[in-house]
């Protein structure tokens, strides 16, 4: 949980400090700094479930057999 915390926090201030960078508006930045990282959450949840349906496809595929006389210069 600390750890999680801390890349929290982390994540907060580097948004805050872009935010500010870019618009130096300390209202704004905060705004930012807290919306973004729940929109990459629900991103990060729509990747996890593309990365799991790839790695399933790709598993069936590589395990799938190779028929005799195909492939590996077998006759």
């Amino acid at each position: 949980m600390a750890k999680t915390l801390t890349f929290a926090a982390c994540h907060f201030t580097v948004a805050f400090s872009v935010a500010y960078l870019l618009t130096g508006d300390a209202g704004i930045s905060s705004l930012l700094a807290l919306v973004e990282p729940a929109c990459n959450t629900v991103a990060y949840y729509f990747h996890e479930k593309a990365w799991i349906r790839y790695n399933s496809r790709t598993r069936s595929a590589v395990q799938a057999p190779i028929p005799h006389g195909h492939g590996l210069g077998c006759t």
